[in-house]
């Protein structure tokens, strides 16, 4: 497996969302939806009917208040297209994390394949065991903050 996936500059591609609304995964996801730039082809729609989907299934929740939505599938085209969006949400909310703990901020996966997204999974897994990245998430921290320390900890 290549090691040269750069988180950094993907969720640079997918951004920062700031004090998104919501009080379900469901209404979370339909604002993130409607803000994020997509690749040609792709419509808002589709990327929240996938995410809603694949929440069904089980909870994208994966403790400390962090929750990984994503497709069941890959669901971008090209592998420049692929990001991750940061969102923080504007007040937490319940999806049944194993820790118990409510989602205060989503890292939306947009993967091409899946050794690409359980290589991110792996990645951002190691990220989120680090307390202060973990810190840095609860403090809202922008892409000057988060690329600085998931280029010291990657």
């Amino acid at each position: 497996m290549a090691d040269n996936l750069d988180i950094a500059s993907m969720i640079f591609k997918g951004g920062i969302l700031k004090d998104v609304e919501g009080n379900t995964p469901k209404e979370v996801y339909d604002n993130i939806c409607k803000k994020i730039v997509l690749p040609h082809g792709m419509s808002a729609e589709m990327v929240y009917n996938a995410l809603c989907s694949r929440e069904e299934v089980l909870s994208t929740a994966v403790g400390n208040g962090i929750a990984l939505p994503h497709a069941r599938t890959p669901i971008v085209k090209e592998e420049d297209e692929q990001k991750i969006v940061v969102a923080y949400l504007k007040k937490p909310i319940n999806m049944n994390a194993p820790d118990e703990r409510d989602v205060y901020v989503m890292f939306v996966l947009l993967t091409q394949n899946t050794q690409t997204h359980l290589q991110v999974l792996s990645k951002l897994a190691g990220l989120f065991r680090s307390m202060r990245f973990r810190k840095a998430l609860e403090n809202k921290a922008g892409y000057p903050e988060l690329s600085s320390l998931i280029n010291e900890l990657a």
